[in-house]
């Protein structure tokens, strides 16, 4: 039997549960180790617990006590930016060689999108998985930039209120930071921004996405042809993304500039606009929470990845 890397996941909500389901039933290099929480009564503990998964509600003190943990390769979390720094810093008091994978804002490590940039920080000791919007709409944007030249890349992530917990709820301002950082960062966008919206709609909406950009004049075949060859390799992993509607493009002319706000007030070129929709894979949360699935799906893709690797010499 081929040998699998053993995973933690700190955080027994949502995200983390849902994670921790994917891995049970998807896992080909990880399987699932521990699961961390702080509230004894919290579904996700009790739910590894019926799956068989060893698990403590003391946090990350409880998991090194562990005796799972010397086994430990990989650790998710899936908690806050604020925990995440505390986390990462004790872990690796207990184990320096460990290896985290951030779901939260935090952005200690590199920020990582799998279809984009996941191939470039496999040996990283820490990767940031962004955001939810950022996973979501960073790909387009980069495919555009694959084609032009990007000035500005702008995106607006409409999620249902009811799939915001408490850790997306807290991190508002972590989010929008960190997403516009990495639209420049991983994007290739001179300048972004990024914008969430909690829609309270009832019965709750899936997973909306805008992204604008603002390039230099270019082939609007060649950016459409682009955006669909990305949509389909994030659908590898992300079965319910998807394009709602063509990609649509208006020409900004010389003689008409635009005005935007920290960029430039004589910009002209071509403004691109993509429209997406997200719908969960249902695993554990429900469909229209395509947010948090895609979350989760890119992190499980990102330790496939990471864990292939490490296991590379062992099968050569």
């Amino acid at each position: 039997m081929t040998r699998k890397l053993k995973v933690a996941i700190i955080g027994s909500g949502n995200i983390g549960t849902d994670l921790m389901i994917k891995i049970l039933r998807h896992g080909r290099h990880i399987e699932m180790g521990a699961m961390v929480g702080i509230d004894p009564a919290s579904d996700g503990l009790a739910r590894a617990t019926r799956m068989g998964v060893a698990t403590t509600h003391e946090g990350v003190a409880g998991l090194v006590k562990l005796p799972v943990f010397a086994d430990i390769d990989v650790v998710f979390d899936a908690t806050s930016a604020g925990a995440h720094v505390k986390n990462d810093a004790f872990l690796r008091q207990h184990k320096p060689e460990i290896r985290l994978i951030d779901l939260t804002p935090a952005a200690i490590g590199p920020y990582c999108i799998p279809v984009v940039n996941g191939s470039a920080h496999l040996d990283a000791p820490n990767v940031n998985m962004v955001t939810c919007g950022g996973q979501a709409t960073i790909p387009m944007v980069a495919a555009v930039s694959r084609v032009a030249k990007v000035h500005y890349g702008e995106i607006v992530a409409s999620i249902s209120s009811k799939s915001a917990g408490p850790g997306t709820r807290a991190n508002i301002d972590e989010f929008t930071e960190t997403t516009s950082k990495a639209i420049e960062v991983v994007g290739g966008a001179a300048k972004g921004k990024a914008i969430i919206v909690l829609n309270p709609a009832e019965p709750p909406l899936m997973m909306r996405d805008t992204v604008y950009t603002l390039s230099e004049l270019a082939d609007e075949d060649a950016i459409s042809e682009s955006v669909e060859r990305m949509a389909n390799d994030v659908q590898a992993y992300v079965p319910g993304y998807r394009l709602k509607q063509r990609v649509q493009f208006d020409r900004i002319e010389l003689d008409s500039p635009i005005r935007i706000p920290g960029v430039g007030a004589q910009l002209h070129g071509l403004k691109t606009s993509i429209f997406l929709e997200v719908e969960g894979a249902a695993h554990y949360l429900p469909a229209y929470a395509g947010n948090l699935d895609i979350m989760t799906s890119a992190a499980l893709r990102t330790a496939e990845s990471m864990a292939a690797r490490m296991l590379a010499p062992e099968s050569a």
